[in-house]
């Protein structure tokens, strides 16, 4: 079976941020709840990243659930390796696996009040 075209596109995206968020809407104005529910999480942990807004590219939207064989939006990647969705990030984030990951992958974030 040939490869999605958009593959490479998502290939050199991935490979570009340190922390990329395929979701619906941007972070200023998410346009469904759970890309909203990652975007407070990653607010909260103070980690910088990039987002795709998958809303405006319909190749994009349908290739990356064939990418991660994940069939929802939004999808979180760290530093090239996928993550997972809205309620892999929350249940990671409530138990401190979100920012240990971040922090092994070398990820720089904000300190927190809570740390």
């Amino acid at each position: 079976m040939a490869e999605h075209p958009v593959f490479d596109r998502i290939r050199d995206e991935i490979s570009k941020n340190d922390v990329l968020l395929f979701m619906k809407g941007t972070p200023v104005f998410p346009q469904c709840g759970f890309s909203a529910a990652v975007v407070d999480v990653l607010s909260e942990v103070g980690v910088k990243f990039n987002s795709i807004n998958i809303l405006v590219d319909p190749e994009m939207r349908e290739g990356i659930k064939a990418f991660s064989q994940w069939p929802t939006i939004p999808q979180l990647y760290v530093k090239g390796e996928f993550v997972g969705g809205c309620d892999i990030i929350r249940e990671m984030f409530q138990a401190g696996e979100l920012q240990q990951l971040l922090a092994d992958k070398g990820v720089t974030v904000a300190a927190s009040a809570s740390a």
